[in-house]
């Protein structure tokens, strides 16, 4: 692979070149700070000597330039002499050497601050890696610190909004807690971390507070209960110090203490609003600093000058969806007009980051009231009929610019049950496919979860890899499911698309055709492999392990419109939310792939583990009750389980299980790695499996306890 790269980041110097001309003087990064530079362990490089620098840029936005003024509230950001400025961290990891780098650099967006882990075989191409913060709300991973290291979490310094009298802006505010228990008192999270917002007043006559027995999926409220302000207070409280507790803006404290059962919604004045919407901006400024600048301007040399020719921006899940919301939003395009990045792959992200609107959570996680689903979610203009929105895309700044990069993106099953993805493929009134734009390729892993299992294939079979226990429901406290972990992988179709994506930005080489589930049937198709997501829309098995009616109507997680307030755009995202928390309007209708007799999924990539399947694999779970039953029997938030498949026809049969069972598949182990290998086969001749991966596969299907 060496001496392809190597050729491709020769050709291509002389374009690096023309872009590093004058380019600090117009670089918004006015300066740099190295605060730690540590080398890279060799097996972590792929044996090629690596370094990571972890340090601070220094950036200045101007609020009138056409590419900063979308963010909110920038102009109640200013200083004295009209500039906003940000402090955000980064981690540069490059070759010590810069006649190995391979000309292309990965721009990560990190998940909630926390960075990325390594990829070995990038680093062995001689990819070099920029993760830089873009979350600015100061709470809890993303909190504040003097310096930057290579291991602490990402965090980003943006201004809080002031009137222009100087005053505090203010508004209202709400946050959730759910299945606590006991007299202590509790914070109000959201996902994990702290609500970034705090009361002006801890006097709970200016606040509201209210517990629920119940909320369904679309949105229902059962047994609200007011509670009186008397009856709580902004304090910290515990065995020593019982109610009304130590006065405190960042906890609640109940008099009768928690109920498991119940979910408590607090609604109160907060001020001093952050510019989230700057992270945006902060984010793309690094990109364009470390892609082509020379110098900062003090003089500090760019540790990459010269050394990249292409880049190509990633996200995962939350930062996935940073992803959508960045460019959706026209910033690939730089202040000088110039393309930013040439790629952007947002990872099992099929919704926008609620950031540039006042009061945003960016760590919000689909729990009811959660923004991000707002506007067009899709790639190229289309219009919005159940909502009435005007029509749009994600693409209609970088294409009125002309900076549109070339697009992947993957996701999962989960991504459809709980994390409100179908309305990207086929819109607000899920009647018809939306086309896809010859830039973006699209690619399903189906039956799989969030992000992906843990791969091996004893990882199916009970008493030797399958955990007894249920998996844990991500989210704020949510709870665990009854089902074990889905271990269906998405590493070994990942590395396919790292090496296509790469290919297809540095040489224009085409990757393989998308794939996804579509409402119309495609070539050998008897019909679409698309459908309402019910038991009976996707033709779901009854399996003795789970209730016979699952998935029900009101399973999936659907799309939820919103009324967040007159001041509140949602064709953006953007505005001041004033509904705290906002009415809902109406439900949109959600669809599911299809599956077949087993219970997996059609419609997607060719996945070895599925093709040779030991089990239903799902990307949704139930959520089991115990110490947290507030969400008992729904859907357990976006982790997958697994039902697997019975040893021998007799088990099946005593179990009462329609699927048949292992020794009727596949006869024997030996059986069984025929299987495997056919499956890696058509996987690697299809392009979605490397070769390396697909020997490693059938290594592991001959070593595993399979039908021993």
């Amino acid at each position: 692979m060496r001496p392809v790269h190597l050729l491709g980041r020769l050709a291509l110097a002389p374009l690096a070149a023309v872009f590093l001309l004058g380019h600090s003087a117009q670089a918004r990064v006015t300066r740099i700070v190295i605060d730690e530079t540590l080398p890279l362990a060799a097996a972590l490089s792929g044996g090629v000597a690596f370094e990571q620098l972890a340090g601070r840029a220094f950036g200045e936005l101007d609020p009138k330039a056409s590419g900063n003024a979308i963010i909110q509230d920038i102009e109640l950001g200013k200083e004295a002499d009209g500039k906003v400025r940000y402090v955000a961290t980064f981690v540069l990891t490059k070759p010590v050497d810069p006649a190995k780098a391979s000309g292309l650099m990965w721009h990560e967006a990190p998940n909630r601050g926390l960075r990325r882990p390594n990829v070995v075989r990038e680093r062995a191409l001689g990819d070099i890696d920029l993760t830089s913060a873009w979350q600015g709300d100061n709470a809890g991973a993303t909190k504040l610190r003097a310096t930057a290291a290579v291991e602490f979490p990402h965090w980003l310094k943006v201004p809080v909004a002031r009137n222009v009298d100087g005053s505090p802006v203010t508004g209202e505010v709400f946050g959730r807690i759910v299945n606590r228990t006991g007299p202590g008192s509790q914070p109000l999270v959201v996902q994990t971390n702290p609500v970034p917002y705090k009361p002006v007043s801890l006097d709970t006559r200016q606040s509201r507070m209210m517990s629920r027995v119940a909320e369904s999926t679309r949105g229902d409220v059962t047994g609200e209960t007011v509670i009186p302000s008397t009856d709580w207070a902004w304090a910290r409280c515990d065995a020593a110090n019982p109610f009304p507790g130590v006065p405190d803006a960042t906890q609640i404290c109940l008099k009768n203490g928690f109920d498991a059962g119940k979910l408590y919604l607090v609604a109160f004045k907060a001020a001093d609003p952050y510019l989230l919407g700057v992270g945006f901006a902060a984010w793309r400024d690094m990109g364009v600093f470390f892609k082509t600048a020379r110098t900062d301007d003090a003089g500090t040399p760019n540790p990459v000058a010269g050394v990249v020719t292409h880049s190509i921006g990633r996200g995962v899940s939350q930062s996935g969806n940073f992803l959508r919301g960045w460019l959706h939003l026209g910033f690939n395009q730089d202040e000088a007009g110039r393309q930013v990045h040439d790629g952007l792959w947002p990872i099992i992200a099929g919704r926008r980051i609620a950031l540039n609107f006042r009061w945003a959570q960016p760590d919000g996680v689909l729990e009811l009231y959660q923004a991000g689903s707002e506007g067009p979610q899709w790639w190229a203009r289309a219009a919005d009929p159940v909502r009435g929105g005007p029509a749009g895309g994600i693409l209609d700044r970088c294409d009125a610019s002309k900076t549109c990069p070339k697009i992947i993106e993957h996701f999962g099953s989960a991504e459809v049950w709980a994390l409100k993805l179908t309305p990207e493929w086929v819109g607000t009134d899920a009647r018809a496919d939306l086309p896809l734009p010859a830039n973006v390729r699209r690619y399903y892993i189906a039956s799989s979860s969030h992000g992906g299992g843990a791969g091996g294939f004893d990882t199916s079979l009970p008493g030797v890899g399958l955990p007894t226990a249920g998996a844990s429901c991500p989210g704020n406290n949510f709870g665990t499911g009854i089902l074990p972990a889905n271990p269906v992988p998405h590493t070994e179709t990942v590395n396919a698309l790292r090496m296509h994506f790469r290919s297809w930005v540095m040489r224009g080489t085409e990757p393989p055709p998308s794939r996804w589930p579509t409402l119309a049937p495609r070539a050998g198709e008897p019909r679409g492999t698309l459908a309402l997501a019910t038991k009976e829309g996707i033709g779901f098995p009854t399996l003795p392990q789970l209730r016979p009616t699952v998935p029900e109507p009101d399973f999936i997680m659907p799309v939820l419109d919103y009324d967040w307030g007159p001041a509140f755009n949602p064709a953006d995202g953007s505005g001041v939310a004033s509904n705290a928390p906002p009415p809902i309007r109406q439900v949109l209708p959600m669809l599911a792939p299809r599956v077949d007799a087993d219970g997996n999924e059609l419609g997607g990539v060719p996945v070895v583990l599925l093709e040779a399947p030991l089990g239903t694999y799902l990307g949704w779970n139930i959520t089991a009750g115990g110490d947290r039953p507030f969400h008992q029997g729904q859907i357990c938030n976006y982790v997958g389980g697994m039902v697997p498949f019975a040893r021998t026809a007799q088990e099946r049969g005593a179990n009462g299980d329609p699927r048949l069972s292992l020794q009727e598949r596949y006869g024997s182990h030996d059986g069984y790695v025929a299987a495997v290998r056919k499956a890696a086969g058509n996987a690697q001749a299809q392009g979605f499996l490397l070769a390396e991966d697909a020997a490693g596969l059938i290594k592991a299907a001959e070593a595993s306890a399979v039908l021993r």
